[in-house]
């Protein structure tokens, strides 16, 4: 496990943030109370369709804006033909270079029908996605489109040699949802009949005034609210409260509930944190590329925030760029990585590939029907790091059968690694045997007790699902159930930089205009995690370590779904050792539907740990509380260990 120490002084000496955000991280104490008093109810966003993640295609990785009707109906035929669409890819979404202007008669957004020939209402003037979107539903699929929060598209700045960008004035060439949410809302949805949006945020992001390219292409200059590998300088609280309106118009518009809200604002102004409470997924990173280096980071910024995702919201570490680069028919060992870590941290698997030419061994990938049922096990736990090494990581996935566990075992490295599986990895028992069914092959491959040891090639990973006997025998640990917990309130007061998303990689989004030494800013370091300290160390209460468990912050509060179904709660409360805030003095409460069941007195860091135990009988939501009574002012570590419902 990392040294706290360690990514301390990284966080002091290389990133020098100790961030004081627009989004006032002040709190009073009083409003910090009142942030901890129980809610008895799931603050989440419940609203859409993605009980399970996501699938389905995108025209982005494979088209970027050189997209047409054409490609996209191929696209739709090939999920079809192939059998792709019955193994549940559904979503068939147009990304970026649809639109070419906005009408200034009545701010109504006009299709390229040049690119979209149905979309021609043969008016001279209107134009409508609906016949392409019917075409689409007709073929037992659901139809995508893309827009951008801010004025401007991200195919603006980024794309401006395409041929497809908007046309004609200053005025026209906003297409974004800026000053037209409502109206562009009601239009993709009511109107044209889609099923998803995807929001982009370069509109709030990339247009100062002092970009060269603002004045030259006479767009209209935006004070970024989003400024790149500019913590400090991200007005957080203006970007939330965007895509809160976002989300808001979106339940208004679609009272049946049957939509999808991808938030894309590239893991920045704290989304990783927020973005479960407006959205049904929202993007963990900057844009992945068709490399390995990019498919490490962008899986990085995902795999620690397992308490962030579940039914209904999900991390999304981007699309899958199977098909492309590293990841095409002649690197099939890392493209079934790929598809296997995606699937085991429960990412949406968006496929970006011209499907009408895709060979077979990669529609053999994506169409893996036993690794595509760990994605979309109806249970919703995002997968958890049990071993976390440089070169090599275990990855464990708790099923709806509390007896099976979905793992992946990688080799991140260049090397063959050497990678052991131990039955307490499963939280199953030691002495008696598991079962591990390899779901490339579909079949039962081994069986051990206690541990197994795997030699695995340059970037190989292998999937299995294991089966055992559980180590608790009439329960589960809380930390097995990652998808019923709702962060509502982290206790991270001053936004600094995640460390694990950067450690292998430091991406240049675009050398030209950033500079050499950019790096994508993702705030949230010190959010809960599942079975370590929010910094990833070992959990440690008065010189004892503890395999299960919640590692969070004090001053902080979970919401867990146990919906009537267990009888009993019991934990050990405590300050870790690994905390910086060695004076602290901390409370623990548990409640039950808002009511109290449960409380520590005030605990320190070198008390034993506090055993609670409740009855939790009928009981729909639970929370817990860790509330610091004293002054101490370095972040707090507290854990939650050995957390478990019977």
């Amino acid at each position: 496990m990392k040294n706290y120490a360690f990514f301390t002084g990284i966080l002091v000496l290389l990133l020098g943030v100790s961030s004081q955000v627009k989004a006032t991280t002040e709190k009073t104490e009083a409003s910090l109370d009142s942030r901890l008093r129980p809610s008895g109810q799931w603050s989440a966003f419940v609203g859409g369709n993605a009980s399970t993640p996501p699938m389905g295609w995108n025209s982005w990785n494979a088209f970027r804006t050189d997209v047409d009707e054409d490609k996209v109906m191929g696209a739709a035929k090939a999920i079809v033909d192939s059998g792709l669409a019955q193994k549940g890819y559904k979503y068939i979404n147009i990304d970026d270079g649809w639109w070419l202007k906005r009408r200034q008669s009545d701010d109504k957004i006009v299709i390229r029908t040049s690119i979209f020939p149905s979309a021609d209402m043969g008016d001279g003037n209107d134009t409508s996605f609906r016949t392409f979107v019917d075409r689409i539903h007709g073929m037992g699929l659901k139809a995508g489109i893309y827009t951008d929060v801010g004025r401007n598209a991200c195919s603006q700045v980024w794309d401006l040699h395409s041929p497809n960008l908007p046309e004609g004035s200053t005025q026209e060439r906003e297409i974004g949802l800026w000053g037209h949410m409502p109206e562009d809302i009601a239009l993709f949805f009511r109107e044209w009949g889609f099923d998803y949006v995807k929001v982009d945020a370069c509109g709030i992001a990339d247009y100062s005034a002092s970009e060269k390219f603002v004045s030259e292409y006479d767009y209209q200059p935006f004070e970024p609210l989003i400024v790149r590998g500019d913590l400090p300088n991200n007005d957080i609280a203006a970007v939330e409260e965007l895509y809160y309106d976002l989300s808001k118009t979106l339940v208004h518009v679609n009272p049946d509930n049957d939509y999808i809200l991808s938030i894309c604002t590239w893991g920045t102004a704290n989304v990783r944190s927020w973005g479960k409470n407006y959205g049904n997924l929202w993007r963990t990173s900057e844009d992945i590329r068709s490399s390995w280096e990019s498919m490490l980071h962008v899986f990085d910024s995902a795999v620690t925030r397992a308490l962030f995702a579940g039914p209904g919201n999900w991390n999304d570490p981007d699309m899958l760029y199977i098909g492309h680069g590293d990841f095409d028919e002649n690197h099939l060992t890392e493209a079934k990585s790929h598809f296997a870590l995606w699937s085991i941290i429960s990412a949406p698997l968006m496929i970006g590939y011209d499907l009408r030419s895709a060979p077979r061994p990669l529609l053999d990938i994506l169409g893996a029907e036993e690794v595509i049922a760990i994605n979309q096990d109806p249970a919703g736990n995002q997968g958890v790091l049990t071993y976390d090494g440089e070169r090599s990581q275990v990855i464990v996935k708790s099923l709806q059968n509390p007896s099976e566990k979905a793992v992946v075992l990688f080799n991140r490295s260049a090397e063959m690694a050497s990678v052991t599986l131990r039955a307490s990895d499963l939280n199953m028992n030691i002495e008696t045997p598991i079962l591990l069914r390899n779901l490339w092959l579909k079949k039962d491959q081994y069986s051990f007790t206690g541990e197994k040891t795997f030699q695995l090639k340059p970037h190989e990973s292998l999937i299995f699902k294991a089966t055992g006997k559980r180590q608790l025998k009439e329960g589960l640990y809380l930390s097995e159930m990652p998808g019923r917990v709702n962060v509502a309130v982290d206790g991270v007061d001053e936004l600094t930089l995640d460390p694990d998303a950067h450690r292998r990689l430091s991406l240049k989004h675009n050398p030209d205009r950033y500079g050499s030494g950019y790096r994508q800013h993702y705030p949230g370091f010190g959010g809960p995690r599942v079975n370590v300290s929010p910094y990833g160390d070992t959990i440690t209460l008065n010189g004892k370590r503890y395999r299960n468990g919640i590692g969070v912050l004090a001053n902080s509060r979970l919401e867990v779904k146990a919906l009537g179904e267990f009888n009993s709660f019991s934990v050990l409360v405590g300050v870790d050792e690994n905390t910086l805030g060695t004076k602290a003095k901390v409370e623990f409460l548990v409640y039950g539907d808002g009511k109290k069941i449960a409380s520590s007195p005030a605990l320190g860091i070198k008390d034993k740990p506090w055993a609670l135990n409740a009855d939790v009988q009928n009981i729909n939501i639970i929370e817990l509380a860790a509330r610091q009574v004293d002054e101490e002012s370095s972040p707090v570590v507290v854990a939650w260990a050995n957390a478990s419902f019977e």
